[in-house]
C-alpha cells in the first residue's frame, strides 16, 4: 500500500499506529487506503516554518511578533488552551504577553484592558480567550477589539471581509482546517461540502471558505440542529466538516465510501481508565466511520493542533503588518 506523503499514514500503518492503541480501537479489514489527516504533525511543520520565517525578520533588524492573550476565571479548557498557545509562541520565536484576571472582574474593566492593548504599540496581535463569564458580553468584548489586532478573527470587521474574499485575520479552526485540505492535496473544487453546525466561529465562516474561490470552491450546505434532511445531505457529501458539539454524532451510515471527514469537536467523556478520568471525544463516530473514508482526522491530534498553529499564522500576518497598516 502506498503512502502518498511522509504526513500521510495509509490505512495498515494507522491500525498498528500508537493513536489507535492509545484510543483502544479495533477496526475490520478493508481494502480503502483511507489515510490519516495527522494534524499534529502539520501544526509541527508550520511553526518550524514560522520560526525560521521570524528568525530572518530579527536578523534583518525587524522587530519580533508579539502575541498577548487575556484570560479570565479557571476554566479547565480555556487554561489548557492558553497553556498550549504560549508554548506554540515559543516554538515560533514571539514574544508573548499572558493576562490573568478573576472571573468576578466588571465587564468596564475588562474593557479597559483589551483598549490598553489596542493602544500597545509593542503588540501586534492578542485574543480574549472565550469563554468569558456570564455577566460579560462576548460580542461586546469582541466589538470592543481592534479589527487590525484581531488574530482570532472574530471581528465584524474581519469576518466581513473574509465572507467577500479580501485580506484578513480568518478565523483559526476554519483556517486550519483549509490548511489541512491544502497540505494533503485533497481536491475540494467543485465537490460537495456538508458543514454540520453553525456557530460564528466555526460553522459559518468555514461555509463561507469552502465556497469560495481561492479556497474550497466546493458546493456547500450547512446542516444543523434543525434541519430535517441532515442524515441525506451527509450520504451525498464528499465532504463532510463536523463542529456540533456532539460525541459521536456521525455515524457509519451517514458517510459514503471514500468521503473525506473533517472532525472539530472536542468533547470530554468520562472515562475511568483514564488518568484524567476523561477522555476528548469527536463529532464522528471514529471507530466505524474510518473504514469508510479517503480522508478523516483523529481526535485528539486532528484539527486542534491546527487551530493554535493558525493563530500563530495570523500573529505572523499581523507582525508583518500583511492585511492592515
Amino acid at each position: 500500500m502506498k503512502v502518498v506523503s511522509e504526513n500521510r499514514r495509509s490505512y495498515d500503518e494507522f491500525v498498528s499506529s500508537e493513536f489507535l492503541q492509545k484510543q483502544k480501537l479495533t477496526l475490520p479489514n478493508f481494502t480503502i487506503n483511507m489515510q490519516l489527516i495527522d494534524g499534529k504533525a502539520t501544526a509541527a511543520a508550520i511553526k518550524a516554518e514560522i520560526a525560521e520565517e521570524v528568525k530572518k525578520i530579527v536578523e534583518s533588524g525587524g522587530k519580533r511578533p508579539h502575541l498577548a492573550a487575556i484570560l479570565v476565571g479557571h476554566d479547565g479548557g480555556s487554561e489548557t488552551y492558553v497553556k498550549n498557545k504560549v508554548l506554540a509562541c515559543e516554538a515560533c520565536g514571539f514574544k508573548s504577553t499572558l493576562l490573568r484576571f478573576e472571573d468576578n472582574i466588571t465587564e468596564d474593566f475588562l474593557l479597559e484592558q483589551v483598549d490598553k492593548l489596542n493602544k500597545d504599540a509593542d503588540v501586534d496581535g492578542f485574543i480574549v480567550q472565550l469563554p468569558l463569564p456570564k455577566h460579560i458580553s462576548e460580542q461586546k468584548i469582541i466589538e470592543a477589539i481592534d479589527y487590525r489586532k484581531d488574530v482570532d478573527g472574530f471581528h465584524p470587521i474581519n469576518v466581513g471581509r473574509m465572507a467577500i474574499g479580501l485580506p484578513c485575520y480568518v478565523s483559526a479552526t476554519p483556517l486550519g482546517i483549509v490548511t489541512l485540505l491544502k497540505r494533503y492535496n485533497i481536491e475540494t473544487s467543485g465537490k460537495k461540502c456538508v458543514v454540520l453546525g453553525r456557530s460564528n466561529i466555526v460553522g459559518k465562516p468555514m461555509a463561507q471558505l469552502m465556497m469560495q474561490k481561492q479556497y474550497g470552491d466546493a458546493t456547500v450546505t450547512v446542516c444543523h440542529s434543525r434541519s430535517k434532511t441532515l442524515k441525506e445531505e451527509c450520504q451525498q457529501a464528499d465532504i463532510i466538516i463536523a463542529a456540533i458539539g456532539s460525541p459521536n454524532f456521525v455515524t457509519a451510515d451517514m458517510v459514503k465510501e471514500g468521503a473525506v471527514i473533517i472532525d472539530v469537536g472536542t468533547t470530554r467523556v468520562a472515562d475511568a481508565t483514564r488518568k484524567t478520568g476523561f477522555r476528548l471525544n469527536g463529532d464522528v463516530d471514529f471507530e466505524n466511520v474510518a473504514p469508510k473514508c479517503s480522508y478523516i482526522t483523529p481526535v485528539p491530534g486532528g484539527v486542534g493542533p491546527m487551530t493554535i498553529c493558525s493563530l500563530m499564522k495570523n500573529t505572523l500576518s499581523a507582525g508583518r503588518k500583511e492585511f492592515y497598516d
